[in-house]
């Protein structure tokens, strides 16, 4: 379990860098003369896959304790 959480731990940081990453590539898309709104649509569908990623890894490392 110890090494599956690593694992999670590692990949969760590389989907945030990731998602960080299209967030900033949608914002100089954005700002071109010519924005290409296909472009930003592909780009912001991606991020939104990336972020289910991410929170569905945050509920395996992070599970819901009920009391």
């Amino acid at each position: 379990k110890r090494m599956n959480d690593d694992g999670l731990k590692a990949e969760l940081e590389t989907l945030k860098v990731e998602h960080r990453d299209l967030d900033d590539a949608i914002f100089v898309l954005s700002r071109q003369p010519v924005v290409d709104q296909l472009q930003i649509a592909r780009l912001k569908k991606k991020k939104l896959a990336l972020k289910e990623r991410i929170i569905r890894i945050e509920d395996q490392l992070l599970p819901d304790i009920i009391a």
